[in-house]
């Protein structure tokens, strides 16, 4: 019943979505996560989200999505007591993750190289919106400027909307699932051969890295991706129809469900249309062929077509919103989301669990999110620091 990464210990010294993302799905598989955090606030994420009370406790809903199962220590590490105590934490970990802008940590003596020397294991992980060199590697990175600079946004939307930004971070959590993916496979050489190593994660290229088949059409085929809406660039019909009662997505990528469809909207003769009969005639004229279908589709509701499309097996789905999905049944059966009750020391919080589940452990976080500081005198105590020393650094700011 042991998760992947017990026994694994992971320094969390990154902010908001990228950084913290990663150490989350760590936690997720077991590791035991230190948030580093800056003695005054914290991480930004603390006040953000649509709860303002939350965000005045330093308990916002953005940083509860992708902290809890974490411990909560303060460091300030311009203060040289405060790099100190890092490099003995560093000492009694595996892995550090953080997503500052590239030359902070060297200009802090906390890089690769400086830290490397008190922990040969040690495999270390930067997180940043361009990686750390090249032409743009000093730039700020927010998500919606990765999303652009990608090319993401240029192939979202449709002729009159397009460029558009993902509904959510993206780009973020890409990147913070490419640092965890890279952050595991070290691991399993670091303990093969002693020896750790560093990760240049950039956003950038991790959602490059995601887009393959639009990549791939434009490096090996010449063609230049254009936003197409909610039309599947590789399939018709495949894409969003208007249905008696609202939208459902239809995914009959297949001449024989393209065939099945037709049945069950009582069009059987669609096949037989030339414009329709080949698998590129019907790309050609998606236009005509998508008018042919929600004529029909008229007829009845979508979660009533949703139903038949899927006995007959085409592939279809209502288009849901996110209370809709959260509260389906299906995810309750699934147990997708893992709630803490309210103590004398934390909130309610309601948190999502990995994306995949094991077969004989449960991949869902152990504890809610740490308030600020929460476990700092536990972790220096463990150093060896007395009360009276822990109580000096709290005074003077160190943690």
């Amino acid at each position: 019943m042991t998760l992947p990464l017990a026994g694994v210990r992971v320094l969390d010294l990154s902010n908001v979505l990228a950084g913290p993302f990663c150490a989350y799905q760590l936690a997720l598989l077991g590791a035991e996560v230190i948030k580093i955090e800056h003695p005054e606030g914290g991480d930004l994420a603390r006040r953000l989200g649509a709860d303002k009370a939350a965000s005045l406790r330093n308990m916002g809903a953005s940083f509860v999505a992708v902290n809890a199962g974490k411990q909560s220590v303060t460091l300030n590490l311009k203060d040289p007591r405060g790099k100190a105590i890092l490099r003995e934490l560093v000492t009694t970990a595996d892995v550090l993750v953080e997503n500052f802008r590239p030359g902070v940590m060297k200009r802090l003596g906390l890089d690769f190289d400086a830290l490397r020397e008190v922990n040969r294991k040690l495999v270390y992980c930067a997180i940043s919106g361009f990686g750390m060199d090249g032409e743009f590697a000093k730039r700020p990175a927010y998500d919606q400027i990765i999303q652009g600079m990608a090319g993401v946004m240029s192939v979202t939307g449709d002729a009159g909307s397009a460029p558009l930004r993902v509904g959510y971070p993206v780009s973020d959590t890409v990147g913070g699932l490419t640092a965890a993916f890279g952050i595991c496979a070290a691991l399993l050489d670091a303990r093969a051969t002693g020896h750790g190593r560093m990760l240049d994660v950039s956003m950038l290229e991790s959602t490059l890295a995601t887009m393959g088949w639009v990549v791939s059409n434009y490096l090996n085929a010449g063609v230049t991706p254009v936003p197409m809406g909610n039309e599947n660039f590789t399939a018709a019909p495949s894409g969003t129809f208007t249905t008696g009662d609202g939208p459902l997505n239809i995914a009959a990528n297949e001449t024989k469900q393209f065939v099945s469809l037709c049945d069950l909207i009582g069009r059987p003769d669609l096949p037989d249309d030339p414009r329709f009969a080949e698998r590129n005639a019907r790309k050609l004229n998606r236009a005509a062929l998508k008018a042919e279908i929600e004529a029909a589709l008229a007829a009845d509701s979508a979660a009533n077509w949703e139903a038949k499309f899927f006995e007959a097996g085409v592939p279809a789905g209502r288009v849901m919103s996110v209370p809709e999905i959260l509260a389906h049944p299906h995810l309750d059966s699934r147990e997708f989301i893992r709630e803490f009750a309210a103590d004398e020391t934390s909130e309610r919080q309601r948190v999502t669990r990995a994306g995949f589940r094991l077969s004989d452990a449960d991949t869902a976080p152990s504890s809610p999110a740490p308030s600020l500081s929460a476990h700092t005198r536990t972790h220096l105590a463990s150093l060896g620091y007395d009360d009276a020393q822990i109580d000096n650094l709290f005074a003077e700011g160190v943690i």
